[in-house]
């Protein structure tokens, strides 16, 4: 049985702030952004692992742009848990320089690894799904993955296809199932099929697995990842080799570097609330909404409007006037005001913004 001082986390913080923009900053992306009470998505994330995770096996990767707000919001992390990537290079070089780094303090350790930008409520179920996986990963030959059961069609997800219920000597019962395939971002149409069929869950992009079940699906499928795993292993300056190294890293995704070779992917579905918080329109749902389907997080003045978005961040009044389907966001130096089915494109507007404002 697998005890919590063998049980690494680490959290991805790192993030371009894009899509939340003028709320989101380089410096400040989604994560860091207090966009449902009075904790950031961070802070919620390292909650969920108090009692499941030491605070000295939890560690954080995020980027030279945001590395000072981590380490003010994490505090309760030590020092040395926190590293910024040099360059972006994608998951799969971030997630082998978590395995490394994990496997030169345990290299028998079972890894957990967290986006920090879900909105996931219910700790005490998050927890016992975690628990889970932390056994199933311990007892089987595997890489396990976390599923979110769809609720709708949504093209903007990756999709992971289930087969049998897996057996797992040393378990008495499991939840798990093999993983057939993963499914890239369908279309629409597709993405129909998928609910139809029953069988497939969302990608969450949780994953848990031993670091030596990893580190040897590695050395199978993902030799120059294997290469730099052993070189960040065998470090006595983890943080030179990592300046180093990783830039020169190959930028690609875990899912198509390794996940979908891998010999043996299980996958167990969260019966935890689970929020990717994506866009404006996810934040929406959060929001108070009025008789005419406008939501905000303030008191604005309306007439003949409706289905609008609306989020002050310093209370400034904001009236409206015949309007309808628009997203609305004032900041203390910008104003967003975009048509709602253009949520998930206002990463294309940062490239007219004025760098001060990025």
């Amino acid at each position: 049985m697998t005890t919590p001082d063998q049980t690494y986390a680490l959290i991805l913080a790192g993030g371009s702030g894009e899509r939340f923009w003028p709320l989101s900053r380089n410096t400040r992306p989604k994560q860091l952004l207090k966009l449902f009470g009075d904790d950031t998505l961070l802070d919620r994330t390292l909650h969920r692992l108090e009692g499941l995770v030491p605070p000295e096996n939890i560690l954080i990767l995020t980027n030279r742009q945001q590395e000072e707000e981590v380490r003010k919001l994490a505090s309760t992390i030590p020092a040395e848990n926190i590293i910024a990537e040099p360059e972006k290079r994608d998951t799969a070089p971030a997630l082998a320089l978590g395995i490394g780094w994990v496997a030169a303090r345990n290299p028998s350790a079972i890894m957990m690894v967290f986006p920090a930008d879900q909105l996931i409520e219910d700790t005490a179920e998050f927890q016992k799904v975690l628990q889970e996986a932390v056994a199933t990963a311990s007892e089987a030959d595997a890489l396990v993955t976390i599923g979110i059961k769809p609720t709708w069609a949504c093209p903007s997800y990756g999709y992971v296809e289930r087969g049998s219920r897996a057996v797992i000597p040393g378990l008495d019962s499991s939840s798990a199932f093999e993983v057939t395939r993963f499914r890239e971002k369908p279309d629409a149409e597709l993405a129909e099929t998928f609910i139809e069929k029953g069988n497939f869950s969302w990608n969450a992009g949780i994953f848990i697995w031993s670091i030596p079940t990893v580190i040897h699906e590695l050395t199978r499928h993902c030799p120059e990842l294997a290469d730099f795993v052993s070189e960040v292993r065998k470090s006595a300056d983890i943080k030179a080799t990592i300046e180093n190294q990783f830039p020169s890293l190959t930028k690609i995704s875990i899912d198509y570097a390794l996940m979908e070779k891998a010999s043996k992917v299980l996958n167990i579905e969260a019966t935890f609330d689970w929020d990717d918080v994506g866009s404006w329109i996810a934040v929406a749902r959060y929001l108070e909404k009025d008789g005419h389907g406008n939501l905000a997080n303030c008191q604005p003045s309306m007439i003949e409007c409706s289905d609008n978005i609306v989020y002050s961040k310093d209370g400034r009044h904001i009236g409206l006037l015949g309007v309808h389907d628009l997203i609305i966001v004032q900041t203390e130096d910008a104003i967003l005001i975009a048509d709602r089915d253009q949520a998930d494109n206002i990463k294309k507007l940062i490239k007219e913004v004025p760098p001060e404002l990025l």
